[in-house]
């Protein structure tokens, strides 16, 4: 190659990501061997050192599965496990029906059926072989994905694709058909950034973004509908779209 002669740009793959893994384990090294596998293995992982960290990021970070230990210094994963399996309502802060499986060094019968019928769906004892918990994640996630047909939960907002009704806590709210469809779309992945090109071509059928403002003001219309107060829902990127929430 001549001196000087820039290397032609390369498209690298897109890498989409299985599923999203609250990770909760206090020991540092352990926690973060249990990350970089996962992400390893195209999963999300989300670090979580205490019971706190890993409800909130149940509670907000719209995870797939809870990986989670049962002895953590701030309180016991078994406690955890049934503040979510607990949570009823559509004000409900958690999915109940969040995957888990349970993590512990210990593994007598007494402690498998504790972890179980705290509700766990699964229950592994530690050090666990890498590869066998990748299988059971991917076996849960492939049993969850048949039995979740139910409303998306992000945070106070329920959505119900099967009776297209949407609510805030116990607020019910009235969207016109291409609000729904914007904030289903939105719901899909409540942090990604979705482009004015993307919603525009999928949600209204647009070819091209043109000029107009249709989505603009569909946006503004759901945003006071979903939090009158303080608009907190619908987060406009200024140049580039739309997201659910913040990231």
């Amino acid at each position: 190659m001549a001196p000087g002669r820039a290397l032609p740009g390369v498209m690298l793959p897109a890498v989409e990501k299985l599923a999203t893994v609250v990770v909760c384990e206090d020991d540092p090294i352990t926690r973060e061997i249990l990350c970089q596998n996962l992400e390893a293995d195209r999963f999300e992982p989300l670090a979580a050192a205490t019971a706190e960290e890993a409800l909130r990021f149940c509670r907000y970070g719209t995870p797939d599965v809870l990986l989670i230990d049962i002895a953590l210094p701030d309180a016991s994963g078994l406690d955890v496990i049934r503040e979510i399996r607990s949570a009823t309502g559509p004000a409900s802060p958690f999915d109940p029906d969040l995957a888990i499986i349970a993590l512990s060094g210990r593994g007598g019968d007494a402690d498998r059926v504790r972890g179980l019928r705290a509700g766990a769906d699964d229950y592994l004892v530690k050090p666990c072989f890498l590869e066998e918990l990748q299988v059971r994640i991917e076996k849960l996630l492939d049993r969850r994905a048949g039995e979740r047909h139910g409303p998306t939960r992000i945070g106070l907002l329920t959505i119900d694709p099967a009776t297209r009704e949407v609510r805030v806590g116990d607020r019910e709210v009235e969207l016109a058909n291409k609000e729904f469809e914007l904030l289903r779309m939105l719901a899909t992945e409540p942090t990604r950034v979705f482009t004015k090109d993307e919603l525009l071509r999928d949600v209204w059928g647009y070819e091209t973004a043109g000029r107009t403002r249709t989505l603009d003001s569909h946006a503004s219309r759901l945003r006071r509908k979903l939090d009158p107060d303080r608009g907190a829902y619908v987060v406009n990127c200024w140049g580039v779209g739309y997201r659910l929430v913040a990231g």
